[in-house]
């Protein structure tokens, strides 16, 4: 009968009969293996010492000193970092020669001269370079040649690395050594701005505002169905234009034919000839509300967005829809329009901004940096570069890919709308009635506004839906949830003394998401 023993029993047994087994060669060396440490010693060479294996070495005569094994203790044989490839400067002494005339050169009478350290290595430097180190400049770059093919100057390398060319036997080695952090460059001082102007005539929010390309008028389309043309410069109502059977949530003037474009909550799309004030085109397509629009510069294309997470581009003058950009998973809030490549711009609720192909009809980028839905996208008008307004940051990036450039913090609330000019001052407006002034180039916020609702209103009714600039960029326009229209100018008074810049460098901490 087989005696039951506990588990515990059992694996203890088994363990004793291991170590048993391997008792003997318990604590032994593993025996070297020639090839493995041959090839180990060669990489460890290489990996270690590959920057100066190509400096000449000071080698003895191994035969006077006593063998190979001399300044081995262990007895291993001498590897070469340089197996298979050209055969570098050895540096020895002179032929062995008689001490003099007529004596016989024999081991005993041979007089040899050995160069001291110093003198070699200054004779390794006067040596000229060897064909294999030409081949590893050819191929290594060195940093100033990288700035030299970029265009830029070796003395406006960034902030924060200062490099240090070391010549040496024709090869250059880059030493770069970290610098402190680097600081926020002072931003360029600009006016404060200050409200100058409330319009009023309209029944219901003012949801989108342009301005015409003569900058002699500017229209408002509101929530309550109408779209108005007003006097810029007097402020006062030229037309009011009636058609649309709900909320007007884009308008725009054309700069190349005597048209308005209008959009709604009512899914239409209308072009307007402003010579008869009358509606001449229906854009038909869109299967929910149509959020935004915008022109296309140079050709005569219409580009609109909706809450059917598309956006289409209509050929202006036959009303067909050439391509419709589909992509996004939720509502599109805005679009942009440029000449240059990527020509058509998108920013969804789906928080992702994607760069468009306008020919194939398809996506280049998509870009998903954003915590949260991205309802403003605004174009730089002079560098490639352009801003995206959330929740959680207003982001810049550069053209045509999408690079990000850096966050621009503190507008803490829901972005609706931004604008830039071209003095670089950027304009963010939110859902809570506040707007923020940034310097565009460094991300400094130099002014906060906050206007009082017009009497009246209610208090929550402080939002701000859409802002421009004229074409002068004098002038800023703000359409609000007060049913009003205010209008910015820059305070002529306001000197850099009197409004100084309250900015400190700090150190920069930008944050990638």
């Amino acid at each position: 009968e087989v005696q039951k023993h506990s588990v515990h029993t059992l694996v203890f047994r088994s363990l004793k009969r291991t170590h048993d087994m391997f008792v003997a060669d318990n604590a032994k060396p593993i025996p070297l293996d020639e090839e493995s440490h041959k090839v180990k010693m060669a990489v460890k060479l290489r990996t270690e010492y590959g920057s100066v294996l190509h400096m000449p070495s000071l080698k003895e005569n191994l035969r006077e000193k006593g063998g190979p094994n001399t300044g081995d203790p262990y007895g291993h044989k001498q590897y070469s970092g340089n197996q298979g490839q050209e055969l570098e400067y050895l540096i020895t002494g002179t032929h062995p020669y008689p001490p003099g005339p007529g004596v016989a050169l024999t081991a005993d009478t041979k007089v040899q001269r050995m160069p001291s350290e110093s003198a070699a290595q200054s004779l390794a430097v006067a040596l000229p370079a060897s064909q294999s180190r030409l081949d590893a400049n050819r191929t290594a770059a060195g940093v100033g040649d990288i700035y030299r093919h970029a265009g830029i100057s070796e003395r406006s390398q960034p902030a924060g690395m200062s490099v240090a060319m070391v010549e040496a036997g024709g090869n250059k080695n880059s030493a770069l050594m970290a610098k402190k952090a680097p600081t926020m460059p002072k931003p360029q001082w600009h006016p404060p701005w200050k409200l100058y102007r409330v319009i009023s005539g309209h029944l219901g929010w003012v949801r989108c505002i342009a301005v015409e390309p003569g900058n002699q008028w500017f229209v408002t389309g509101s929530a309550d169905r109408t779209i108005k043309i007003w006097d810029l410069a007097s402020g006062k109502l030229k037309l009011s234009l009636t058609g649309h059977i709900s909320t007007v949530r884009g308008v725009i003037v054309s700069a190349r034919s005597p048209y308005l474009f209008s959009c709604g909550e009512d899914k239409q799309v209308k072009c307007w000839d402003l010579e008869y004030n009358k509606v001449i085109r229906h854009y038909h397509g869109h299967l929910s509300a149509v959020y935004g629009l915008d022109l296309h510069p140079t050709i005569d294309v219409l580009v609109t967005c909706s809450r059917d997470s598309t956006a289409r581009i209509w050929d202006v003058r036959t009303k067909a829809s050439v391509h419709t950009l589909s992509g996004h998973t939720n509502a599109v809030a805005t679009v942009k329009c440029q000449a240059a490549e990527p020509q058509i711009i998108t920013g969804s609720h789906d928080t992702t901004i994607r760069l468009w192909d306008l020919v194939a009809g398809k996506t280049r980028v998509t870009l998903t940096n954003h915590k949260k839905s991205v309802r403003a996208v605004v174009l730089h008008p002079r560098h490639y570069t352009f801003a995206s307004g959330s929740p959680d940051n207003i982001k810049q990036w550069k053209f045509p890919d999408g690079n990000f450039i850096q966050n621009l913090s503190g507008h803490n609330a829901i972005i609706n709308t931004l604008a830039v000019n071209s003095d670089g001052v950027l304009v963010s407006g939110a859902d809570n009635g506040t707007m923020h002034l940034w310097d565009w180039r460094t991300g400094y916020n130099f002014q906060r506004v906050h206007a009082a609702v017009q009497p009246g209103s209610l208090d929550s009714e402080s939002g701000i839906f859409a802002c421009v600039f004229d074409q002068s960029e004098s002038r800023l326009l703000t359409a609000e949830a007060d049913k009003t229209i205010k209008v910015y100018k820059e305070d002529d008074t306001a000197t850099e003394e009197t409004h100084p810049v309250s900015w400190k460098p700090e150190i920069i901490k930008r944050k990638r998401f």
